[in-house]
């Protein structure tokens, strides 16, 4: 069953929104028309990601600007109404999550989709392993390869695909919270806006908030402009006190969409039970 993490307490989907188990994803199948792959990692190439790390470890979140462009933003936000593309469909209001709405890929994944979640997750990786080693985690090392997270998580019961587009209307909003889905849960995640703000809709920002032990919670607001991804802590992050590393609580959501539709693809890189 699939299981988010609100703000307050663990709030876990009826059976009745339940599916099967998804087919395995294609890691091994091609990339699909146009190269996917091969516009993934030019993509991908641009950034300077060490210098994205330092951001990680600073504060728990880095900015991607325009990694998507607008046809590929308009793309990706128009698969939302094709029912292929999705296994469920998550209305927010019902489960006291927000308000608005989203849905969860099904495997195989879109292809460029399919080329991110890859390709990110090989840059991300050394970040996640030198979080779990600062933090003295029991978790066994992160794979250098996404496949190779997936045949753990699978393993572990978690088969079920993370991938997620969200759309928001007016009124509509996304209380904080954590998008753990199970016992293993990759430390990062990435979020990339695919609406214009002031154009397609205003207000909906992305909401950051962040918890260190005896302090009160740090509120940052994220300025993504379409095509723009954010990565941030799914959880937790390392932060070097005194005495050594200590663990820093992060949530996120989103702040009250005034006007227009707002939609957002979410890459998570470990399934779900």
């Amino acid at each position: 069953m699939v299981k988010r993490l609100a703000s307050a307490a663990q709030a876990a989907l009826p059976l009745e929104e339940a599916e099967p188990a998804p087919l395995l994803p294609a890691a091994s199948a091609p990339a699909g028309a146009g190269g996917a792959d091969v516009l993934a990692e030019a993509a991908l190439q641009r950034y300077d990601w060490t210098a994205v790390g330092r951001q990680l470890d600073r504060q728990g979140w880095g900015l991607l600007p325009g990694l998507l462009d607008a046809a590929q933003c308009q793309q990706m936000a128009g698969m939302y109404d094709e029912a292929a593309h999705f296994r469920s469909r998550i209305q927010m209001q019902r489960h006291a999550f927000g308000r608005g709405e989203y849905q969860y890929f099904a495997y195989p994944l879109p292809a460029l989709l399919q080329a991110l979640r890859t390709a990110l997750y090989a840059r991300l990786q050394p970040v996640a392993e030198h979080w779990r080693q600062q933090l003295a985690s029991a978790t066994p090392p992160w794979p250098a390869q996404h496949a190779a997270l997936l045949a753990q998580c699978h393993a572990a019961g978690q088969c079920r695909p993370t991938p997620l587009l969200l759309r928001y209307g007016a009124e509509d909003y996304n209380c904080l919270h954590q998008d753990l889905y199970g016992a293993l849960v990759f430390p990062l995640q990435v979020i990339v806006l695919l609406s214009q703000p002031g154009e397609d809709f205003d207000g909906g920002e992305l909401v950051l908030t962040e918890q260190r032990p005896r302090m009160q919670s740090r509120v940052q607001v994220l300025p993504l402009q379409r095509g723009d991804a954010a990565i941030i802590a799914v959880r937790e992050r390392p932060v070097q006190g005194t005495r050594g590393s200590y663990r820093v609580q992060h949530r996120h959501g989103v702040s009250t969409v005034l006007r227009g539709q707002r939609h957002t693809l979410g890459i998570v890189f470990h399934d779900a039970e």
